[in-house]
């Protein structure tokens, strides 16, 4: 009997989409307005869902709080109020898209949960942009 919890979280990032090695016109071309090299920010809202067997001892697939403080130490510590190009080591060379920030804080968090467990995690960019990662 597989069970999924989830739970939501929240960070505010700024960024730009971009890539060094291309000419300005062709960054502008491909990533409009989120090519401003002053940058811009989002209100990113983030669910983090483990999907396993329930503990037979505990009634749990995974204990929340233990879920809760992976999520404020390895995703809202890190990426709150920075500027992931400037400020995150993971973005130094990785534009920091919303198909690539959903990647990074998968492998963030799978990590820190038993590997027995399924991790999924949604990261709304905005209330109507979002991206799914299951590690597949």
């Amino acid at each position: 009997m597989k069970v999924k919890v989830s739970r939501k979280a929240h960070f505010n990032a700024a960024h730009r989409l971009y890539r060094k090695d291309w000419a300005h016109e062709k960054n502008d071309e491909i990533f409009g307005k989120c090519n401003n090299p002053n940058f811009h920010g989002h209100n990113y809202e983030l669910i983090v869902s483990v999907t396993g067997d329930i503990d037979n001892e505990t009634g749990y697939v995974i204990d929340m709080k233990v879920l809760k403080d992976i999520i404020k130490d390895e995703v809202e510590d890190a990426f709150d109020h920075k500027n992931l190009n400037l400020e995150v080591p993971e973005f130094e060379n990785l534009n920091p898209t919303a198909e690539n920030i959903v990647v990074v804080i998968y492998n963030k968090i799978k990590p820190k949960i038993d590997a027995k467990l399924d991790l999924e995690i949604i990261l709304f960019e905005t209330p109507r942009n979002f991206v799914t990662y299951t590690g597949k």
